[in-house]
Order: C-alpha cells, then structure tokens, then sequence
C-alpha cells in the first residue's frame, strides 16, 4: 500500500489484456488491481492473474480481499438527475468509450453535483435534518453507531445494491433515530440558552 500512496499504474499488453489495459489504482486502505475486456471475456481470470503478477514485486505479502467485475457503462444515462438524487461518476456513465477512462469523470460529476447542494441548500442555510445543528449532528453520529446501521450501509456498499432490511430493525432504528433527534432538539435548546 506505501508504493500506491500517491501513484496508480496501468499496464498494457496481450498478457493483461487484448483490448484494455491492466490497472493498480490505491482505495482507502487497499488496492485495485483489475483489467477489461470486450473481445475475450472468457479469459477475464487469465488476464487478472497477469495483472498481478505484473504488480506481484508491489503488491507481495497482500491478499485478495474480494474478486468483482462488472461492465464499464459507456453510454451516459438519459436521466441523470431526478428530483434529490442525481448520478454521477460510473453511475451516470461517464466514461470514456475509447480508454475506459473514468476518474476525471466521477471527481468532476461529483464536484459538480455538490455544488449543486451547496446552492440548493443557500449555502448550508437549508440544510438536510442530520446537519442542521451541532446536537443534530451527534445524532447523526449516534445512528451511525448502530450496529444494523452499519451492517446495512457496509453490504449495499460491497454488494453494489441497496440490501433488504429486516423490518423489525427497521422500526427499531427509526424509533431510536427519532429519539436521537428528540435529545438533540432538546440539547439544542440548552445550547441555545447557554450562548446567551
């Protein structure tokens, strides 16, 4: 991980790939190690396997901590924007068709779309219910501390869907949530007496 602190590689040639490229790219505490393919998909392992080898002196002593493919979206979706939810990056589908090319691409939607909230929200004046106050923020933090919350949130992100959630913690966690937001109002109100 200390070689790709600051660096992503890709790799080029028919070992990684006929018609990509093999890539290194560092996530928070790993790396991406991948490559593509349109005109020899049945030989994805093959491919993946040179790519680490490629990589194999950089990368020694890692494990594999999840194998995963999916198609590059290289057409921009129609629909990119309804009402509060707007895609961007992959999802919206900017790519580039002929490289693959897509991290300009997720950081630009990305940016582009937060200052859209930035605007929507008259700079943080509007806010969403979890950032509207300090107390309201810890409320926040106190449902991310739930163990359910957290299961949830980690499976939708491994599992790239929204996961069924099991109702009865569903409940549980909007009551609990509602009493979180119910102690922040109040600590707010104390807060608000103090600074008087």
């Amino acid at each position: 991980m200390v070689y790709y602190e600051n660096l992503a590689e890709m790799y080029v040639g028919d070992d990684v790939s006929p018609d990509f490229y093999g890539w290194v790219f560092p996530k928070c505490d790993h790396v991406a190690v991948g490559t593509g393919t349109v005109t020899h998909k049945g030989d994805i392992k093959k491919f993946q396997l040179a790519t680490r080898n490629r990589a194999r002196d950089k990368i020694l002593g890692g494990k594999i901590i999840r194998v995963e493919a999916h198609p590059i979206p290289e057409h921009p979706r129609p629909r990119r924007l309804l009402g509060r939810v707007a895609l961007v990056g992959d999802a919206a589908g900017y790519v580039t068709k002929c490289s693959g090319e897509g991290i300009y691409f997720a950081a630009k939607s990305g940016r582009m779309c937060a200052e859209a909230i930035v605007e929507g929200s008259g700079n943080g004046k509007r806010m969403k219910v979890f950032y509207r106050s300090n107390p309201a923020r810890e409320a926040f933090v106190e449902m991310c501390a739930d163990e359910y919350v957290q299961k949830m949130t980690f499976d939708s992100y491994l599992y790239k869907r929204v996961m069924p959630g099991n109702p009865l913690e569903d409940l549980k966690l909007a009551v609990n949530t509602i009493g979180s937001l119910v102690r922040a109002n109040a600590l707010r109100r104390e807060m608000d007496k103090l600074s008087v």
